[in-house]
C-alpha cells in the first residue's frame, strides 16, 4: 500500500530520477520535482517523468513575483498538469489567485514559511510574529485566494488544519525518522507518523530515503517501504 509520502527527487540526473521513482513507486504517492530539476531538464524532463512512470507530480517552483508574471509562469506549466504547483503565500492574494486562474487543473499549493528557517531567522528577516502565527495567517490568506493546498512546518499543522478546515491538503516537509530528527538543515522537524497524526495530508521526505540509493535500488526500495509502514501502521 502507498503511504502519503511526497518523495523529493533532488538529483541532476534524469535517469537516476526515473530509477528512484521506479524502485519506490509501490510505497510513494507523489514525487516532488524542484527548482534544480526544472532548470536542468525543463518541461521535457517533467514530461519524461510523467510519461515513463505515470507518477503524480509535485512541481515545487515556489513562484513569487507580481501577479501578471506568476500568471504567465503558471500558465506556461499548466499543460504539464502537475498534481501540485507551489507558490509563496507571502506573494499575496492577487498573486495566488492569478496562479489558480492560470492552472485550474492543478492544486495551487501555497508555501507558508520555509522549514529551514528558525524563529531567530524570521525576526531578522522582519516578521513581526512568531512562526506559528505567521504561518497560520499566510495559510488563511492563501486559501481565501483559492489555494487548495498548503505547505507548512509540522509544528504548524494542527493550528493550520483548525483554520483551513478538512478539505485543504496540508503538505509538510521537515519530517525525519525518529533517529534522524535534527541531523540536517531542517530546523523545525517531526516524525512522519506524528505529522500525519497531527493532520497533515502528505509528508515530504528526501534524503532519509534517497541517500540509500548509494547501496542500490533494493536498499532504497526497502527504506521507502520501512518509512511507509511506519506511517501506515
Amino acid at each position: 500500500m502507498k503511504a502519503p509520502i511526497v518523495l523529493a527527487v533532488d538529483t541532476p540526473d534524469l535517469e537516476i530520477a526515473k530509477q528512484w521513482i521506479s524502485c519506490t513507486q509501490e510505497s510513494i504517492s507523489v514525487y516532488k520535482l524542484g527548482l534544480e530539476f526544472f532548470l536542468t531538464f525543463g518541461q521535457d524532463g517533467v514530461r519524461a517523468i510523467k510519461n515513463e512512470t505515470d507518477a503524480d507530480i509535485f512541481l515545487d517552483l515556489k513562484l513569487h513575483d507580481i501577479p501578471h508574471t506568476v500568471k504567465g509562469a503558471a500558465n506556461a506549466v499548466a499543460a504539464l498538469t502537475p498534481r501540485f504547483l507551489t507558490v509563496h503565500a507571502s506573494g499575496g492574494s492577487a498573486m495566488i489567485t492569478a496562479a489558480v486562474d492560470a492552472a485550474p487543473q492543478t492544486d495551487i499549493t501555497a508555501v507558508t514559511i520555509l522549514t529551514s528557517l528558525s524563529e531567530e531567522d524570521l525576526f531578522r528577516i522582519g516578521y513581526a510574529s512568531p512562526a506559528l502565527e505567521s504561518a497560520v495567517a499566510l495559510a488563511s490568506l492563501a486559501v481565501d485566494a483559492g489555494a487548495r493546498a498548503i505547505v507548512c512546518s509540522p509544528l504548524e499543522i494542527e493550528a493550520i488544519r483548525a483554520t483551513v478546515g478538512p478539505s485543504i491538503h496540508i503538505i509538510t516537509p521537515g519530517v525525519r525518522p525518529a533517529s534522524e530528527v535534527g541531523s540536517d538543515d531542517q530546523k523545525r522537524t517531526m516524525t512522519p507518523r506524528d505529522a500525519i497524526t497531527a493532520g497533515a495530508s502528505y509528508v515530504v521526505i528526501g534524503r532519509p530515503i534517497t541517500q540509500s540509493w548509494r547501496e542500490g535500488s533494493v536498499a532504497m526500495s526497502a527504506k521507502a517501504r520501512a518509512i511507509a509502514d511506519e506511517i501506515l501502521q
